[in-house]
């Protein structure tokens, strides 16, 4: 299987030049945050995106008004795919063409609910018997509709008139890797001559923001200068963002026949969990199975890997596990093999980010670079990764590895080759 289209909507870039552009250049799209009063948080840090304008990826721009931030996202991705992929409407059987992508929990914005929670509230209660009768009557009564994680993958189908197999994969930042997984499954059994395949998410919503502040997770930085990156030593958390990414995947004969230009050829793909919770002893042992597996359908050597795509989410407990499970697969290789961690460029957002991230590396096989870990300036000694710092490192093989691994230990693998 090969993958002819990458589309991106992130605060990196929007279009996969221009996240491309930023890449190499060392550009961060880490900046103040400014669509939540940030006064009071304890990290104003933000990865928003501008310049974003979803109705111009919309044939029926009604639709709009049943999409959430995350939806957008995506289906502006799914249509940058498209175009880069050269495929317009009808120019593969609609019953052929399928969509599988990533997403997570949904969350509507405080708004929506403010008329409602209102008249059940009292001067010293809140009078949850009243909302069945009077709270249900001022909530708009598809409300429940965008916040569907399944709706990214419909509204995807509807833009493009895909007919085939359509499915939704919530497994956090692991969810794009997974997708992909199940493309490549769907058009090697013959279901499909070619699948949308991506992940979309934004943790940029008041809720969200309020949520993921009271966790230990976050940065508390202020300044995006003094932002550590992954693996850094002093890192101290992950950044919150937005955005999306979209792929065409198809058959290599399909694509050689319409003339496509290829990206990559996906070698494998593999998955894996740690079975456990949070502190578990045996985190990491699901990466380490997703890699082996990836390894072994791509009858790859770990030596022939030109650079590892990290997750990378850049807190301590999660940086230390990831590296951990490096070095069980690859042994002394593991502090040679480049690394690089994309998330410093444009922050994290659940399912999207390991979509992103992958379409970064897909593009660094493409030109033969990868991209410099932003703010990485002290390794950290319990890693003892390779990561490429300060600016990009010239690639010596085009096998790239990418990988995503979820804070419960749901992980994913998966192998590339430039064409």
């Amino acid at each position: 299987m090969v993958i002819t289209g990458v589309g991106v909507v992130s605060a990196a870039g929007i279009g996969r030049s221009a996240l491309w552009t930023n890449l190499v250049e060392g550009r961060s799209g880490i900046g103040p945050l400014k669509s939540i009063p940030a006064g009071r948080l304890p990290c104003k840090l933000a990865a928003e995106i501008e310049g974003f304008e979803p109705a111009q990826f919309l044939r029926n721009k009604k639709l709009q008004k049943v999409m959430s931030r995350d939806i957008e996202l995506g289906v502006g991705a799914a249509a940058l795919a498209m175009d880069d992929a050269r495929l317009g409407l009808g120019e593969i059987d609609p019953d052929r063409l399928g969509v599988v992508f990533g997403a997570g929990r949904i969350s509507p914005t405080p708004q929506e609910l403010v008329r409602a929670a209102e008249s059940c509230a009292r001067e010293t209660s809140f009078e949850f018997e009243r909302f069945g009768e009077e709270a249900m009557a001022h909530i708009y009564p598809l409300w429940l509709l965008p916040q569907l994680p399944n709706m990214p993958a419909c509204h995807i189908a509807i833009e493009h008139d895909a007919r085939g197999p359509n499915n939704t994969i919530t497994s956090r930042e692991a969810s794009a890797l997974l997708a992909l997984g199940e493309a490549v499954s769907a058009i090697t059994r013959g279901v499909a001559d070619a699948m949308i395949v991506g992940a979309c998410g934004s943790e940029l919503n008041p809720h969200d923001v309020a949520r993921l502040t009271l966790g230990p997770d976050l940065s508390r930085h202020d300044d995006p200068r003094d932002f550590h990156g992954p693996f850094d030593m002093y890192r101290d958390g992950c950044i919150l963002g937005e955005g999306a990414a979209a792929f065409v995947v198809e058959e290599y004969e399909c694509a050689r026949r319409r003339g496509a230009e290829i990206y990559a050829e996906v070698l494998g793909v593999g998955g894996g969990c740690d079975g456990s919770g949070i502190d578990n002893a045996r985190q990491g042992t699901g990466l380490v199975r997703a890699i082996e597996a990836a390894l072994r359908k791509a009858n790859v050597d770990p030596g022939e890997l030109g650079h590892i795509n990290a997750d990378g989410k850049g807190t301590l407990r999660d940086d230390w596990i990831e590296a951990r499970a490096y070095h069980r697969v690859f042994g002394d290789l593991a502090g040679r093999i480049p690394v690089t961690g994309m998330k410093s460029y444009f922050g994290s957002f659940d399912a999207g980010s390991g979509a992103v991230e992958l379409a970064g590396s897909l593009l660094a096989l493409r030109e033969g670079l990868v991209p410099a870990t932003l703010n990485y300036t002290t390794p950290d000694p319990l890693c003892r990764l390779n990561v490429v710092a300060n600016e990009p490192a010239r690639l010596r093989n085009l096998t790239a590895l990418s990988v995503n691994r979820t804070a419960l230990g749901q992980s994913a693998a998966a192998i590339f080759r430039a064409v």
